[in-house]
């Protein structure tokens, strides 16, 4: 018979193991001596050993699953149990014991992991559904199509939640992009129509610009064109493959027209700047007529100058006000000298100033006369006032008088 602290072989060949609740049977060993059953035994117990220390290294240093963790420790746990190796079985089982409190502490902790991301991928996915929500309302058509693309990568690179909570969260997710995709097909249908429609209303106003580029009526048809300038700045953007075709045939039918309106133009600046000095050197000798000393000579020199003047034509017209006020300062002085000569003449205008005027001499007179008379009555009160009186007369005499002379008188 052999035997070591943890087995021993009987002599039928019987290997046992020894354990806190007795010897077990191990095995038997027919093939050899006792010492080589024992130490065949004392392998496996070894095997074991290496096994439990792999699979504790797994489960330190791997993400294997508390599943698949659980089912490796039953698996030896199973081997322990039944006994089919030699040495300290129940130190294997602590192990194992350990080990499984490990698994199960780990699975805790991933539970709650799992819980906490489950939570936080809720809370990005509704924060997502919230911004999505939002964006279906803007008009920023551009860059909320962007940033809608973009939520939907970030929403594929969340994890999953139970069925129930992502479905829903998706539905409202999915129907905010089809509502800002529904609005912004409408909106751009729209400015197509629009923009459809300016095509065809800035058509209209190409064929009219062209009809009128050859035509010498300058101020109707350079009016015309300012309204249709208009026209075609309310109209709004036709395509992008229209608009600029059509702008150039409408910009070049406009500078056909305004270019030849420029030369007929500056033919006619010239031909004005010519009138200018024309009308100036009449102007001249328009004013060498004043003052007036000869009426009748000055109103027919006038008459001969203003009849030259009015054969010249235009001058520019920033210098029209200047050469016309200079005739019109002499027109105004004949008319002056003729209002004076009319007033020198007037036989009823003179009568009526000489009638005033002895009138007044003869208030004049008598007031005088009546000052004396109360300073010789010694009243001088009534001198005073009476002198007061002549001095207003006085005046008023001194007028009609010089406006006797006027008349010659």
């Amino acid at each position: 018979m052999s035997s070591d602290p943890w087995g021993r072989v009987d002599e039928t060949g019987t290997v046992y193991v020894r354990t806190a609740e007795g010897e077990k049977v191990v095995g038997s060993w027919q093939a050899g001596s006792p010492e080589e059953a024992l130490a065949y035994f004392e392998r496996k117990y070894e095997g074991l050993v290496v096994e439990i220390g792999l699979l504790e290294k797994r489960v330190r240093t791997t993400d294997l699953s508390a599943k698949d963790a659980t089912a490796a420790i039953e698996h030896i746990r199973q081997q322990v149990e039944e006994h089919h190796a030699v040495g300290d079985l129940a130190a294997l089982k602590v192990r194992l014991d350990k080990l499984a409190e490990t698994v199960e502490s780990r699975r805790e902790e991933r539970k709650v992991q799992k819980a906490k991301q489950a939570d936080e991928a809720r809370s990005a996915k509704e924060a997502l559904v919230s911004e999505a929500e939002e964006l279906a309302q803007s008009e920023q058509w551009r860059a909320a199509g962007e940033r809608l693309r973009a939520l939907v990568d970030t929403w594929k690179g969340l994890p999953r939640l139970d069925r129930k909570s992502d479905d829903e969260l998706w539905h409202r997710f999915s129907h905010a992009r089809s509502a800002f995709s529904k609005r912004r097909k409408a909106h751009f249908a729209a400015l197509d129509a629009q923009r459809e429609e300016a095509r065809k209303t800035k058509e209209r106003l190409v064929a009219e610009a062209e009809s009128l580029s050859n035509s010498t009526d300058w101020g109707a048809t350079a009016a015309r064109y300012r309204e249709l300038m208009a026209d075609w700045k309310a109209a709004g953007r036709a395509q992008r493959e229209h608009e600029d075709d059509l702008w150039n045939r409408f910009r070049g039918a406009q500078d056909v027209f305004f270019a030849a309106r420029s030369e007929v133009f500056a033919e006619r600046d010239a031909e004005q700047v010519e009138n200018l000095k024309l009308k100036e050197e009449l102007a001249g000798e328009a004013e060498k007529l004043v003052p007036v000393t000869d009426l009748k000579a000055a109103r027919a020199a006038f008459r001969s100058i203003n009849e030259r003047w009015e054969a010249i034509g235009h001058v520019p017209r920033d210098a029209r006000p200047k050469v016309e006020g200079r005739m019109h300062a002499v027109e105004r002085a004949i008319q002056e000298a003729e209002e004076a000569e009319w007033r020198r003449t007037n036989p009823e205008a003179r009568a009526r100033a000489a009638g005033l005027t002895g009138q007044l001499q003869d208030a004049v007179d008598k007031l005088q006369k009546q000052i004396d008379a109360a300073r010789a009555a010694g009243n001088d009160a009534k001198a005073d006032k009476l002198a007061k009186e002549l001095e207003g007369r006085q005046a008023l005499l001194d007028q009609a008088l010089k406006g006797l002379q006027e008349f010659g008188g």
